[in-house]
């Protein structure tokens, strides 16, 4: 049996969508044919890959959003409402980390990772979730309601990682705030999910895998490589489809097998 993976007629809403993993998954949501929305700080990057989507067929639109501003969140999700319409898909995506052992970090740096990390994703999960809430309680018997969730978590929230520990902390949140929003929202057809991303080699870090110290990290994964952003994309599409009607609550290493 063939599967084909079309996602016409969903609203896609992508934080981070700025650049690395945020963008690949919104190329990649827009070219399955949904419509999708930009959100990010940067809006000069945002609006350069809305150029592109639109130059390859797909649907747009952009958004300013700072997921450490809960006014912001509330404000970019109505505007994607009001432009694209009710929002059938998240990914939540929106991380920041920090390079520090557990004795040198301070308040300022446990914020700033804690903050966008936990706190803005959960304020962002918890805003486009009220409004599927709201459209399956209300809905028509027999019509489509619910939506899906993806939380883009990483294999650092379920393995602990040297010198990046608060971000490790920050991402382990994420794993239970995905079970916690499954165990309550599922009932209502609200499936969420959590992808835990290894090493992925993106214009953010490119240039470290080309070092000494890269190399040598390189050297200690299992099958000795880094992923790329396209390797998550059959996992991502898979999620935001309908044949994931049946996986809620799942954290799916997406890791080359470094977690075993």
């Amino acid at each position: 049996m063939a599967y084909n993976i079309d996602l016409s007629g969903r609203v896609a809403f992508i934080t981070g969508a700025s650049g690395g993993l945020g963008a690949q998954f919104a190329r990649t949501l827009a070219a399955a044919g949904a419509g999708v929305v930009l959100a990010s700080r940067r809006l000069e990057k945002i609006k350069e890959l809305r150029a592109e989507i639109e130059g390859d067929g797909g649907d747009a639109h952009v958004i300013e959003l700072d997921v450490t501003d809960n006014d912001s969140i509330k404000s970019a999700v109505a505007h994607a409402e009001t432009e694209m319409g009710s929002i059938d898909i998240l990914v939540n995506n929106s991380g920041v980390s920090t390079t520090q052992r557990i004795q040198d970090v301070g308040e300022d740096e446990y914020d700033f990772v804690f903050n966008t990390n936990v706190r803005g994703a959960f304020f962002v999960a918890q805003e486009v979730g009220k409004r599927m809430l709201a459209r399956s309680r209300g809905a028509a018997p027999g019509s489509f309601t619910g939506g899906r969730i993806i939380n883009i978590a990483s294999m650092a929230g379920l393995k602990v990682l040297p010198q990046i520990g608060v971000y490790c902390m920050s991402k382990a949140a994420v794993v239970q705030m995905t079970k916690a929003m499954a165990l309550e929202w599922g009932r209502f057809g609200i499936n969420v999910n959590a992808i835990c991303p290894g090493y992925i080699d993106t214009e953010i870090n490119h240039h470290h895998w080309q070092t000494e110290q890269g190399q040598k990290l390189i050297q200690m994964l299992p099958r000795k490589r880094v992923g790329r952003p396209q390797d998550l994309d059959g996992l991502l599409l898979m999620l935001a489809s309908d044949q994931s009607h049946f996986i809620n609550g799942a954290v799916i290493a997406a890791d080359d097998g470094f977690g075993v």
